[in-house]
């Protein structure tokens, strides 16, 4: 991609922020990283709600377009893939962009929510609710187990028989399985495709972003209740 001003990337240490630099990293778009610390809300401060009205992370300023402001990690990332020309990681084919699209939606959409809600009430509820632990354990494990019948027919990738976005945003949430207390050891096809993601030099760097990454493959992170 081609090198210019670059982007502000405010983040901190969830699946969503590593969403946002993981994708930065592998375009290898110039960036400077301002963390956010979640544990004083600083996402909530005025300054920064110019920035995301919503007052969460990642969001980011870029300025190879007049300083604009992008907030939601999915909106990122396919603002940054939509501006590389060759389409690395967001085909300009209709049809595969949409099976791409259609992919990091399921993971906006169905994965990132339901297991922020099991983080939740695993580890955050004021009391401890059996059948909120349940219920969304149980419903993010399901959609684990719709990747994992998808890729059972041999595919290496999620979407348009490559590497793109909609790998790099489900893997950055399902890489805290256990955290959210899922267990993935029945699921092979997850697995090594799970392998594959890691493995990527650009992935590890995004994910030591804005701090070291402090938990391994069966890690998580414990302020997945402000992504």
């Amino acid at each position: 991609m081609d090198q210019g001003k670059g982007v502000t990337l405010y983040t901190g240490v969830t699946p969503n922020g590593w969403k946002a630099s993981i994708l930065i990293e592998e375009l290898q778009v110039p960036y400077k990283v301002r963390a956010i610390d979640l544990s004083k809300n600083e996402q909530k401060e005025d300054w920064f709600t110019k920035i995301n009205p919503n007052g969460r992370i990642p969001a980011i300023v870029d300025h190879d377009e007049g300083d604009l402001h992008v907030f939601e990690s999915g909106a990122i990332m396919m603002h940054l893939a939509d501006k590389d020309p060759a389409g690395t990681f967001l085909p300009k084919d209709v049809r595969k962009k949409a099976e791409v699209v259609s992919w990091l939606m399921f993971q906006m959409g169905g994965i990132g929510p339901m297991q922020g809600q099991a983080n939740h009430f695993l580890h955050y509820a004021p009391e401890k609710i059996e059948y909120g632990i349940k219920r969304y354990t149980n419903e993010t494990k399901r959609l684990y187990g719709v990747i994992e019948r998808h890729l059972s027919d041999g595919r290496e990738w999620l979407a348009a028989g490559q590497y793109t976005i909609a790998d790099m945003a489900n893997f950055a949430w399902i890489y805290g399985h256990g955290y959210a207390g899922i267990e993935i050891d029945d699921m092979p096809h997850l697995q090594a495709w799970m392998k594959r993601v890691e493995e990527r030099p650009a992935v590890q760097r995004g994910m030591n972003v804005p701090s070291k990454n402090p938990m391994k493959a069966q890690g998580s992170t414990a302020t997945a209740k402000n992504h």
